[in-house]
């Protein structure tokens, strides 16, 4: 079989494949994480990228090669998730406008749109590093624009891509010596060479790719919830939907839709807009869209019953936005990332105004990080990530927002919860986020474990179920027993700079366990501070916060 283009309907099914093979084969990618800590999540948040693109190609009315790329791109960008799903979905963007206004494409349009999406996914990351998927995603784009001059058959260009893309996958170990250490590939890398191989394979099949695992998923922060009356709720439908469109300028669109209610967020373009507002008069709204194009994913809450049905049986699955805050304009809004319902309490302790839930294995996407920065009515709004490979989302959701949004890129909780306790209300902006970033430089984080897999780091051999202690990303006690290994970790990164030691005992460890630590580390460390708080975070034994 010898295909010489690809129209709309087949890069449908492209992305549908891509999606599929991701799906299965997420747990292999999460396995390559470098440490063998259990979470390993860049499968899955690329698989759920994946399935938010997906799900905004379905909602196509007609399928030519640009809309169907440009959905991609759209779905992708709205919900990437941590950092490989970021970086894919900058990929999508820009393999999308190396397509625009394309019916088909041919070998030579296909290698132009990976260069353009190599370039873009380059450009979004401030540090580029090689030996990951960027340097997966530039092999293949160079070779493909070589190949392109002469191979002219789509399966045999897609093929020799994929092959050499699976050679410089094989050589990220060469470039990274922590993938070496570990004896493993980039993660991100290989799920991008999954994605190639699940769409060359749908392209290859005349058999239909089941849809099943691809309707409509809503996955959506859920906020903390308040003790409000309903009088408190001034527009009481939550209304949210997609805009299908040729309107490039969408800024009367916004202007008009800001007289019929608040939390109004517009984000998208190039074909698609994404709208979310609270109103009385959903039909209003409707009505104003369906003038700039058709309409999808029309979803209407109405949040004063559902206010009044938590208030008598609890919450309600998949809530989405209740939580009214307050009315007036305040001069600052915290947002902060967290998980554990110990840990969410002393950020609310600490004025966060809006806590989004996640952390690891758990990275929110970029619109529930839109809708949380939408929720909030700060004049300055800052983001607490709290997590590494949360911090390119929160970026992305700043972007994306017209709101004055600093993402200040915390990347544990004992930073957050340290940014937090910083703050002065009474100061402006630019001098408080210097005083976080100097008070967070003398805030040393330690974590505890387990392993999930056999492995050899820098020589020291780690059995599956081991405990291990962790700290500024290397591995620093090991052994078979929580309580000693915490022990062992405290007396490798507390220095004589120190004074308080805050111990947050996750979720599975008894309180009395959690105290026989604190008093044996008093015993050790006579002339620090010590504080027990109950964190309740999964997977994590303990996270020590050394001030």
């Amino acid at each position: 079989m010898k295909i010489g283009f690809l129209d709309g309907a087949m890069l449908k099914k492209a992305f549908i494949g891509a999606a599929k093979l991701l799906e299965d084969n997420k747990e292999e990618v999460n396995a390559l994480n470098v440490f063998p800590v259990p979470d390993g999540d860049t499968g899955t948040n690329m698989s759920l990228t994946m399935k938010s693109a997906v799900n905004q190609i379905l909602n196509l009315k007609e399928y030519s090669a640009g809309k169907v790329t440009f959905a991609a791109s759209n779905g992708s960008l709205m919900g990437a998730r941590g950092n490989s799903g970021v970086i894919l979905s900058q990929l999508f963007r820009g393999f999308a406008n190396g397509l625009k206004d394309k019916d088909t494409v041919d070998t030579s349009d296909l290698a132009e749109a990976f260069k353009l999406a190599s370039d873009t996914a380059y450009k979004a990351v401030m540090k580029p590093t090689e030996g990951t998927i960027l340097t997966v995603a530039k092999g293949c784009a160079e070779y493909a624009l070589d190949l392109s001059k002469e191979e002219k058959d789509i399966l045999v260009f897609m093929e020799k891509v994929i092959k050499y893309g699976n050679q410089v996958l094989n050589r990220t170990p060469d470039m990274l010596p922590v993938l070496k250490q570990a004896g493993v590939v980039d993660a991100g890398g290989k799920g991008l060479i999954i994605v190639l191989t699940g769409a060359y394979n749908a392209i290859t099949t005349k058999e239909d790719i089941s849809l099943e695992s691809f309707q409509k998923e809503a996955i959506e922060a859920k906020p903390t919830i308040k003790h409000i009356g309903t009088s408190d709720i001034e527009f009481g439908y939550c209304t949210e939907f997609m805009i299908n469109t040729d309107e490039k300028d969408y800024d009367d669109f916004r202007e008009e839709l800001i007289k019929f209610g608040d939390s109004l967020m517009v984000v998208g373009g190039e074909g698609l807009i994404k709208v979310h507002i609270h109103t009385n008069n959903p039909g209003q709204v409707l009505e104003k869209a369906l003038k700039i194009g058709e309409l999808n994913d029309i979803k209407i809450d109405n949040m004063r019953y559902q206010h009044n049905h938590i208030m008598e049986h609890g919450p309600i699955k998949d809530l989405g936005e209740v939580d009214k805050q307050e009315k007036e304009v305040k001069k600052y809004s915290f947002i902060t990332v967290s998980i554990g319902e110990g840990l969410d309490t002393v950020f609310k302790e600490l004025n966060a105004d809006y806590i989004i839930p996640g952390g690891q294995t758990m990275n929110p996407s970029t619109e529930d990080i839109l809708n949380a920065i939408e929720e909030v009515n700060g004049e300055h709004i800052i983001i607490l990530p709290n997590n590494g490979n949360i911090v390119l989302a929160a970026d992305q959701a700043k972007e994306l927002s017209d709101k004055r949004v600093y993402v200040f890129p915390t990347k544990t909780i004992p930073e957050g919860v340290t940014a937090l306790l910083t703050f002065d209300l009474e100061l402006d902006i630019e001098e408080n986020l210097q005083n976080m970033e100097d008070a967070i430089s003398h805030v040393k984080t330690g974590q505890v474990t387990y392993a999930v897999r056999d492995t050899e780091i820098e020589d020291v051999k780690i059995n599956k179920d081991d405990i291990i202690g962790i700290s500024k990303g290397e591995i620093m006690s090991i052994g078979d027993d929580v309580e000693q290994v915490s022990f062992d970790l405290l007396k490798n990164i507390v220095d004589e700079d120190s004074s308080l030691i805050t111990i947050f005992y996750g979720n599975g460890i008894e309180e009395e366990i959690a105290f026989k630590l604190s008093e044996k580390v008093e015993e050790e460390f006579e002339d620090f501070d010590v504080e027990v708080v109950f964190g309740g975070q999964p997977l994590y034994y303990y996270i020590f916060s050394i001030e």
